[in-house]
Parts: structure tokens; sequence; C-alpha cells
């Protein structure tokens, strides 16, 4: 593990780099504390740093205060080296935002044992973060298909109806559902409808950009929410989407399943004034015009004042090459 020591006297700070290597840490050394908060800012900063109490331009309680201010994450564990030992120096100094202290002249086997004990709330703290981070993903994705799930797709789809409205941007959106998928059930199985659902969902994603949203918004539906994208262009990658989803068969269960999609459509110019429930229910509406029309098929639905002339570009887009 990395550990920055904080000592403008060379002395200790030599002797304390010497020991620390000895017992398997890798060591950083500043001389005074705006150099030890240039080291603790850094990308690559350690996350166990023992700071002397009195340096030149920044002593280690105002190092401690500037960090803790932040509130940054991973946890970075403070040790202070101090001659003081009255109490009332030692509150401050943990007032500051320490985890412990070392008097000086400090005890090398102490010293060891603060740093382990350091040490061990750091890989708790690690611990931790990956479990948060577990539930985080568990409450925000889908398990079947790992797009994101309906709560997390709504969310994202507020967000950037709201930078949209800032900034004068389009947004679109697309409603998708496998076509006939209770069949795909009912014929080959669940596992197998799993396999197509997981597939298709594939499919989609690598269609679109990183920054793009796609989710499953239930059963075999999904939504995608497209930042910065106009009609015109989210029509165009409707039908690039069915094309992708509908292009050969899904292998599941031993069997070759055809899967086609149907798309709804909606955008608007400048996000500022709309909603994203109108953006939902439009695109829901063009969905079932396709699904009214034959399926496996894209259709468009918006405000009529906005992105006249789309007529010609749906009808090029919005239905198979044969049937």
């Amino acid at each position: 593990m990395l550990v920055l020591i904080a000592e403008d006297e060379p002395v200790s700070r030599q002797l304390l780099a010497r020991m620390l290597t000895k017992c398997g840490y890798e060591v950083v050394a500043a001389s005074d504390g705006a150099e030890a908060w240039r080291i603790l800012n850094a990308s690559d900063a350690p996350r166990l740093a023992i700071l002397d109490w009195m340096m030149p331009e920044m002593t280690g309680p105002e190092v401690c205060r500037k960090l803790r201010e932040l509130k940054r994450e991973p946890y970075t564990y403070i040790l202070l080296l101090t001659a003081r030992t009255d109490k009332q120096d030692v509150v401050e100094g943990m007032d500051s935002g320490a985890d412990d202290y070392v008097t000086k002249p400090f005890d090398t086997k102490e010293l060891q044992v603060r740093l382990r004990a350091g040490r061990r709330i750091l890989d708790l703290q690690a611990e931790l973060m990956e479990a948060r981070e577990a539930l985080r993903d568990q409450a925000t994705h889908d398990p079947l298909t790992r797009l994101w799930n309906r709560y997390a797709l709504l969310d994202n789809l507020n967000r950037e109806q709201s930078r949209a409205g800032r900034e004068g941007t389009p947004l679109a959106v697309i409603m998708v559902d496998l076509d006939h998928f209770k069949q795909v059930n009912d014929t080959h199985g669940h596992l197998a409808g799993d396999a197509v659902l997981r597939e298709a969902a594939h499919r989609m994603q690598a269609a679109v950009r990183t920054y793009d949203h796609v989710g499953r918004y239930g059963g075999e539906e999904f939504l995608i929410v497209l930042p910065g994208t106009c009609g015109a262009n989210a029509l165009q990658l409707a039908e690039r989407l069915r094309l992708a989803i509908a292009c050969e068969p899904v292998a599941a269960g031993g069997a070759a399943i055809g899967v086609t999609a149907s798309f709804g459509v909606t955008a608007t110019e400048r996000a500022a004034g709309g909603n994203p429930e109108t953006l939902i229910r439009l695109a829901d509406e063009a969905l079932y015009r396709a699904k009214e029309r034959g399926r496996n098929r894209v259709e468009w639905k918006g405000p009529e004042e906005q992105f006249t002339g789309l007529e010609n570009l749906v009808a090029a887009v919005g239905q198979p090459a044969s049937g």
C-alpha cells in the first residue's frame, strides 16, 4: 500500500521512510504541507497518510480539514505526528479530521500497529463500497437483460429532458415491442423467451451510442432515450435497430427463433416546456400504430408543428423491405 509521509525535518522523514519500506509499504514523501496537499489531490493519491503537525506552508490539521471538506471517495486515513501531548491539542487534531495520532518521538512498533488498524479500516471501507455498488446495480438494472430497469430509465429520461430544456437541444424517445413474444414462450418455453429478450437487448445496446439510455420498460417492451437527437435521426436509428433485431434468428433451446420488433418514435426539437410523460405517450401511440399496421415496422408520432416533412422519411424506413 502507498503511504504519504509529510515531514519537514529530513532526518525524521528518512527514518520514517526506511521503517515503512521495511514493513512492505510503498512511500511517497513531502517536505511541507502544500506539497502534501498536492499529492493528496492527485488522481492516484495515497489512501494512507502520516502528517506532521507543524509544517511550513500548511499544518497537518489544515491539510486534514481541506481534505475532509472534499468528502471524497475512496477515504484517506490520516495519522498525525505531534510533539504535543496536551488533551486539548489532541482534541483539536482529531476535530480537524485526523483518524489517529502518534506523539513524538514515536515508538516504531506502536506506529506499525496504528498503521495496521488504518489498513483494516480502509479494507473494510473498500468492501462496503463494493457492496454498495452491487446494491446500486441491482436497484437500477434489469436482472435478465442487464439494461436499465424502468425506474432508472424514467429517472434518466427526466434528467435528459431537464438538460435538453436548459441547453435547447432535441430529445428523442423510441418505444420498442417484440412482436408476438407470447408465442415464443408458448412454443419454445420461458427459458427460450429469456434468451430472446437478452439477445434483443444486446443487439439494441450494440447499435446505439454509449451515452444513449436503453432500458427494459416492462415484459417484452423496451424504451430508448436519445439525447441530442432529432426526429429524423431517431427514425433512422429505429430502422437500424429493427434490422439488427430481425437480421438473424436467435438460437435458444435447440431452435432458431425468428424475432422482429415494432417501433414507435417521437422527439422534441427543444425540450423546454415539454415533459417526459408526453414523450412516452407519443412514442407509445406511435408503437400502437406500428402494431396496427402489421408490426415489424417503424412509426412516428409527434407534435404537428415539429419536424414537418417527416412523412416521407417514415414511409422510407417505416416498414420492412418485404411483407
